[in-house]
């Protein structure tokens, strides 16, 4: 699992929503103010996300349905 994950104290019943606003509020404001980080920011999210897809399986809770 994802040492940046663990930090964000999550627990794994969190929404994937929770998850990335969580990861938004502990980025400095200078690195969200770079434009140019935008592709690093997204995989930032993208992998945090995938460590808390294997928290949830690690855990066995069932994911929410993707709508759409």
């Amino acid at each position: 699992m994802s040492r940046v994950y663990q930090n964000l104290g999550l627990p794994p019943d969190a929404s994937p929503l929770t998850v990335v606003r969580t990861a938004i509020r502990r980025l400095h404001p200078d690195t969200l103010a770079v434009r140019s980080w935008r592709e690093a920011r997204k995989r930032y999210y993208r992998d945090l996300l995938q460590a808390h897809a294997a928290a949830q399986a690690a855990a066995k809770i069932p994911q929410p349905a993707e709508a759409g």
